[in-house]
Order: structure tokens, then C-alpha cells, then sequence
């Protein structure tokens, strides 16, 4: 028996989140020789993630550096990969979504005319500076790829208008929701004093995270003062901000937001507990791009702050609403989900269209399709 061997490259927490049920899959395929490559462009938070799992890497490259750009991240990643690639000779490279890695993974491939599949492919937000690196970063990889795992129809029909071939398109969900439902528990119990001390069930909790370039200085400041003026106004409210570790983030929250009783600035926290945070928080505001697919599994409202995203299906869902950047907005949609009671409901009700926790096993299809291994393309995934 013929046995292809795929390699998963990835780098960040975000992308080992992602790839990490998908590589858990491939393990128990026979069909499958899995080989784990992580170029560490996130260290720390990388490993907690391959711990959790239980990922052990073939190769690590171990990039990371103090201070490191994006100039940095590329070449290191693309000089390393170059090496493995060669001497593994794999049949296939997996890559995920849009990272600085994905990338340098495609291209490393590329330069090797090794075939490459992109999971979570086909997003756009359509502003190339917005998500920054990323938006250009998914565009790239979409050009590479030979096939591409889209989570659903929307990032289906981008590709197709970009002209990617139809045969090659498999519409999956998210692997991010079969991450997550394996990872939320209902009696998990927090290793945080901070949060072991919040009465989930009687209180209010708002969960707020933001760190992307594209918001940092006066945009961050709105949204903290935004903060503020919940706190001010509302006492049934606590406000959870594990503070990215950013040294501009980090200055501007603790120069803000800190002093004030019912808002409580934490360290970053593991998937584990984040995850589990998610799903006992009463509303969610935030700008990363992960949570909006995985906040609606958990049947959480998400308020995005920006003033675009890549992902509309979850606005078109009703999931999601966008609150951009300025304090107003962001207070005034967040007042009416504390206090109009529909309007939450309706939010919280809407059916989650990135996936059913089968995202994984549908790429696994994908791969024996195009193997030759299965002879009939399998179903797009529909949420509806």
C-alpha cells in the first residue's frame, strides 16, 4: 500500500490551535505518513498548545528572536524550511490560514514544486493593510496552493472569482471548532485566583482581548476609554482583559484601565483556559479573527473591534456585529446587548457558520481525493 507523506507546517498559537485536531487526525490514518514541522515563530504560547495535544514536532526551528520583524520571521523560516524540505521529501505541505509562516512555508514548498494545501483558505477583507500582515499573507498562500480547504462557501467563492479550480476547493468548516469542542469543559475550574473569585453565574462578564498592529495608539485608547464607561455605568458588569504581551499594548491598558475594581487586567492565558473562559463570559469584544469563529460555537455574542473583517459570514449570520474603533460605537453596542435582552438573544441563538466539529475528517477526504486514494470528490460542508 502506497503511503503519502504530508507535512504540516506551522508557527503561531492561532495556527497550532487550528492544525493541532488536524494533525491529531492524520496520526491514525494509515494512507498518511504525518510529518510535524513548527518554525516557533511563537515560542511560548506555541508549546502550550503542542502540549495540550499531545504534538511532538519532527522539526523545530526554534526562530523565534527578541524584537523580531517581519523581515526576520520570513527569511529564518524560509532559509530553515528549505533544508527539511529537502531532506523529507514530502508528497504534500499543509499550511494554515495566514500567518508570516504560512507564508514562508508556501513559498518554501514552491521554490521545490512540492504541492501545497491551504487550510482555512479563501478569507478576505479585501483591504491588503487590514488584517496587516495577514490579508496579503492569505492572498499569497491562495496563489500558491494547489488545494485549498475552504471553512465555508463565502471563502469558496472568493477563491473561484480569484480563479482557483474548482475540482481543488473543498468546503470544510473550521478546524478551529473541533479544537474547541474537545477542549471546553463544564466543571473546569480555573488555576487563577483572580478568576476563580468571579461569580460567573450573577455577574456580567465582558471578555476583551486586542493586540493587532492596525490598532494600536489612538484606536486602543477608544477602546479602552469604551471600557471605562461600561465599568462607570454598568455594576453588574466584570471585565476580563488578558493583556497581550506587547510592551505598547501592554503600557496603554495598565495607564487606562488600571485602578479600577471591576476590570481586571491578567496575564495571557493558555488555550485551555482562555477557551474555557469563552464559554463563561456573557459577551465577547474583541479584534482577532480566531475568536469570531470559535466565540458563536459557544453560543457567545462577538463584538469585533475593527472596522472591517475578513470573516463575514458571522456578521451575515448575526453572530458578530462590527463595533470599529471609536468609543461611542463601542460603548453604544455593548450598552444594548447589556440591557436589551433580544437583541442579545437573537446573537446568541444564530446558528455559528464555521463549522460542526467535522472540519478535520473533511480535509482528510480532501487529501484522499486528490490521492487518487477515494474516487468521488467529497460533499461541501453547509451550515444551513
Amino acid at each position: 500500500m502506497t503511503t503519502f507523506r504530508i507535512m504540516s507546517i506551522f508557527g503561531t498559537r492561532p495556527e497550532a490551535i487550528k492544525m493541532a485536531p488536524l494533525v491529531n487526525t492524520l496520526e491514525k490514518e494509515a494512507d498518511f505518513e504525518n510529518i510535524v514541522v513548527v518554525t516557533a515563530q511563537h515560542r511560548e504560547m506555541l508549546d502550550q498548545v503542542l502540549n495540550l495535544f499531545n504534538i511532538m514536532p519532527d522539526h523545530d526551528l526554534n526562530i523565534m528572536q527578541p524584537g523580531q520583524t517581519l523581515y526576520d520571521i520570513t527569511c529564518r523560516s524560509l532559509k530553515g524550511l528549505e533544508k527539511i524540505l529537502k531532506k523529507e521529501k514530502p508528497d504534500l505541505v499543509l499550511v494554515h490560514g495566514d500567518t508570516t509562516t504560512t507564508l514562508a512555508g508556501s513559498l518554501a514548498a514552491y521554490y521545490q514544486q512540492i504541492p501545497v494545501g491551504h487550510v482555512e483558505a479563501g478569507l478576505r477583507s479585501g483591504n491588503i493593510y487590514s488584517p496587516f500582515p495577514e490579508e496579503l499573507n492569505r492572498k499569497l498562500t491562495g496563489g500558491i496552493a494547489t488545494l485549498h480547504f475552504a471553512p465555508t462557501f463565502t471563502a469558496k467563492n472568493n477563491l473561484l472569482s480569484e480563479g482557483a479550480c474548482e475540482k481543488n476547493i473543498f468546503v470544510t468548516g473550521n478546524t478551529v471548532i473541533d479544537a474547541l469542542l474537545k477542549t471546553v469543559k463544564a466543571d473546569y475550574k480555573f488555576n487563577d485566583i483572580k478568576l476563580d473569585n468571579i461569580d460567573f453565574a450573577k455577574k456580567k462578564v465582558l471578555l476583551v482581548t486586542t493586540h493587532r498592529r492596525e490598532n494600536l495608539g489612538e484606536p486602543m485608547e477608544n477602546i479602552f476609554k469604551a471600557l471605562v464607561k461600561l465599568h462607570e455605568e454598568f455594576t453588574e458588569i466584570e471585565i476580563i482583559f488578558p493583556v497581550h504581551k506587547n510592551p505598547v499594548v501592554r503600557n496603554l491598558a495598565h495607564r487606562v484601565l488600571s485602578g479600577y475594581n471591576r476590570i481586571h487586567l491578567i496575564e495571557p492565558l493558555d488555550y485551555e483556559p482562555f477557551a474555557n473562559l469563552m464559554a463563561k463570559s456573557y459577551l465577547i469584544l474583541t479584534d482577532s479573527g480566531g475568536i469570531q469563529e470559535e466565540a458563536p460555537a459557544l453560543g457567545k455574542p462577538v463584538l469585533v473591534l475593527r472596522e472591517n473583517t475578513e470573516r463575514p459570514e458571522a456578521v451575515e449570520a448575526g453572530t458578530v456585529k462590527l463595533a470599529g474603533i471609536q468609543c461611542e460605537n463601542i460603548h453604544k453596542i455593548t450598552r444594548e446587548l447589556l440591557t436589551n435582552q433580544d437583541f442579545y438573544g437573537r446573537m446568541e441563538k444564530a446558528v455559528n457558520p464555521y463549522g460542526d466539529g467535522n472540519a478535520c475528517h473533511r480535509i482528510v477526504n480532501g487529501l484522499k481525493y486528490y490521492f487518487g486514494i477515494i474516487y468521488e470528490k467529497p460533499e461541501d460542508w453547509k451550515y444551513m
